[in-house]
This record gives structure tokens, sequence and C-alpha cells, in this order.
């Protein structure tokens, strides 16, 4: 059943005349918890933003660190597909015959030779040392031995490369055997 409007109306006067339920007015004691509460709350606020911000940079370290990588791994890629094509310059130019060395094309081979070294130079390819060093297989390969110093180095059959210090081609080498040398 609906109570009728004047039965509502009459309910609403008595609330609003009825004297104000009593506040209690708080104790020190309890402010202070309260205070305490807020603390601890806004302490815990705090060590969550900081850890959120701790990994914030923490993600954006490692997602650069990755970044550097991958572009790494992809100048290695692309120099190890054209280091034959370096070792065939190469072996052109060294094996250029003295009557052939002033023709405009043989200086060609030589410049493009020369561009493709300055190339990967700016890439960060260094090329091992390897003749007369002793063998590191770390970064060498070794696929003769030959009468000469034992452990050394003898002949470089393919020179081999390092990026950042990391070996993406190892040298292939003769390395002595401890037999001497034939003169």
């Amino acid at each position: 059943m609906r109570p009728s409007e004047h039965e509502q109306i009459q309910e609403t006067e008595q609330q609003e005349t009825a004297p104000p339920t009593p506040v209690e007015e708080p104790t020190v004691e309890s402010l202070a918890a309260q205070l305490e509460r807020e603390r601890q709350r806004t302490d815990e606020l705090h060590n969550r933003w900081a850890r959120a911000a701790a990994d914030y940079q923490n993600l954006k370290r490692r997602t650069e660190d990755e970044r550097g990588e991958i572009s790494k791994l992809a100048t290695a890629r692309v120099v190890l597909v054209v280091l034959p094509v370096l070792d065939d310059l190469d072996r052109a130019v060294r094996s250029l015959d003295a009557r052939l060395a002033g023709l405009t094309w043989a200086q060609g081979i030589v410049q493009i030779y020369q561009k493709l070294s300055y190339m990967m130079e700016q890439l960060g390819v260094r090329e091992i040392e390897a003749e007369g060093e002793t063998f590191d297989p770390n970064l060498h390969e070794a696929v003769s031995r030959a009468p000469g110093e034992e452990g050394k180095i003898v002949a470089v059959v393919q020179r081999g490369f390092t990026i950042d210090g990391r070996v993406i081609r190892p040298s292939m080498v003769i390395v002595g055997d401890g037999a001497p040398a034939e003169s």
C-alpha cells in the first residue's frame, strides 16, 4: 500500500524538525590514529610509485639495449653477405698486373675496393690481425699446418673480421708446426 501524499509530507516535516543527531567530537587519540593510517597509506602509495618509476626506467633501458643489439645483428648479417665481394675485390686488386694498373677500368676497380673497405670501416668492421701472431682459436680457424714457429700463424688463407670486438668471421690461417721454415 502506498502512503498518501499527506503522510509523506508529515514524515518529511518531522525529519526536518527533529533535533540533529549528535556528532561525536573526535578525540586526539582518534585523530592521531587516523593521521597514522593516512601516513602509512601515503608511504605505501609513494613506494608503489617509486617501484613503478624504477620499472619504467628499467624497461626503457632494456628496450634501448635490445634495439642496439638488433641493429648490431642486422649490420653483421649485411656485412657477412658483403664480405665475399670484398674478398674478391681484394684478390683482384692484389693480383692486378703492373701493365694494367694504369688503365681506367683497373683504377675504377681499385676505387670500388677502397670505397667498400671504407664503408665496412664506418660500420665498425675491423680486420683481425693474423700473420705472425700467436694462434688464438677465438679469432682464428686453423686450416693447415706448415713449417714455422710452433703456434705462430705463418700465412692467412682468408681474412677474418670483427664488429665492435665480436668475431663475425674468424681468420682462416696456416699455423706453424715447429719444423724449421724453408729458406
